[in-house]
């Protein structure tokens, strides 16, 4: 599982690599192949060859705009791999235009697959697509694949930044992702950065050998936690914690992720990328985007989801059906996750948390 997170990673800025991942995806779950796309300001997309032709199709000739299943994921809070079995019937299916007159023709008509919409206003959306003969995709098959969701998510939102294209270098990389973005090496050594760092300098610093300095303390010894973890503990490197100000206000996310394989020949010697995204207050976020940003368990979600909305400790074990004991060890695990300390930091942080566009 390790080198297909390190190849998910690699995909971010060697795009053409997608497919090839798809595949192995696919391999996973007894699938034909698999699609990738991402749509904020334009739409691009990327698919197993084995699948092309079915989604130029789709693409093509408008099934993308009516496509029920991206709707039905897009609207629902859990942030997961869905099945067909989650959202109808199976004279539903039958009916369903998309399943009738285009995945069963061509042979599919099984899939799993996750849609997220970003802070950034990106779009994303993995599916695995299933032979319609091999039946519908198991669930131990699903929960596979959402180990790997945080990983596809952030690798995912890289590329669709790129907009699916391979830079020629790191600095097109840094200019194409359109957010405050920078290099560094395994020391937190800056390598190379783009020129809305400079809009930053409240935030972000650089030291003695350029090395990078977070205005928030908290938050840098996370970022070195996090490097000094990226080749022994990949996942857990791989992560999302925000930046506060002076008075303690969040406002800006941070991402961090590995650089892998041939990403080296486009980002150079680098170790990581960290990419940084302006916070926007405007709604409550939902369970599935804290869960994907700060790996949450959906129970920690749900958590983290009733501190959001002001609901006190009582409250939200009657509402889940816990103890308070049990509520109260999983507040631990949310504010360890988040960088926070105490309970209105987590609410204050989550209040902020809005989709928005870049």
């Amino acid at each position: 599982m390790t080198e297909l997170i390190d190849r998910i990673y690699e995909c971010a800025v060697v795009p053409e690599l997608w497919p090839s991942v798809l595949d192995d995806l696919a391999d996973l779950t007894d699938a034909r192949g698999g699609l990738l796309f991402s749509a904020r300001k334009q739409l691009c997309w990327t698919a197993s060859e084995s699948v092309q032709d079915i989604f130029q199709e789709y693409f093509t000739d408008g099934w993308f705009d009516r496509c029920s299943r991206r709707v039905c994921s897009m609207n629902n809070a859990r942030a997961s791999f869905f099945v067909e079995q989650d959202f109808w019937s199976k004279d539903q299916l039958e009916k369903d235009p998309m399943y009738r007159d285009l995945f069963r023709p061509h042979g599919l008509g099984w899939s799993t697959w996750t849609g997220l919409r970003m802070p950034t206003g990106d779009e994303i959306v993995v599916s695995i697509e299933r032979t319609f003969e091999r039946g519908p995709i198991e669930r131990e098959h699903v929960d596979r694949l959402n180990e790997l969701r945080p990983h596809l998510v952030r690798a995912a939102l890289v590329t669709a930044r790129l907009g699916l294209q391979r830079a020629k270098g790191a600095t097109d990389a840094l200019t194409a992702l359109g957010l405050p973005a920078l290099l560094v090496d395994e020391t937190g050594r800056v390598v190379e950065a783009n020129t809305l760092i400079e809009a930053l300098t409240d935030k972000v610093r650089f030291g003695v050998n350029n090395r990078l300095i977070l205005a928030d303390a908290r938050a840098n010894e996370t970022l070195a936690s996090a490097l000094s973890q990226i080749e022994t503990l990949p996942s857990a490197a791989s992560r999302t914690f925000a930046l506060r100000d002076e008075a303690g206000q969040a406002t800006t996310l941070l991402h961090i992720m590995p650089i892998r394989r041939s990403a080296h020949d486009v980002l150079g010697r680098s170790y990581a990328l960290v990419l940084l995204t302006p916070l926007v207050a405007d709604r409550p976020p939902s369970a599935e985007l804290m869960r994907t940003l700060f790996d949450l368990t959906p129970s920690e979600a749900r958590v983290a989801q009733g501190i959001a909305g002001g609901r006190t400790m009582d409250d939200i074990a009657a509402q889940g059906g816990v103890a308070i004991t049990t509520v109260r060890s999983q507040l631990r695990r949310v504010l360890e996750k988040t960088g926070c300390t105490r309970q209105a930091e987590v609410a204050a942080l989550l209040a902020r948390l809005a989709v928005g566009p870049n």
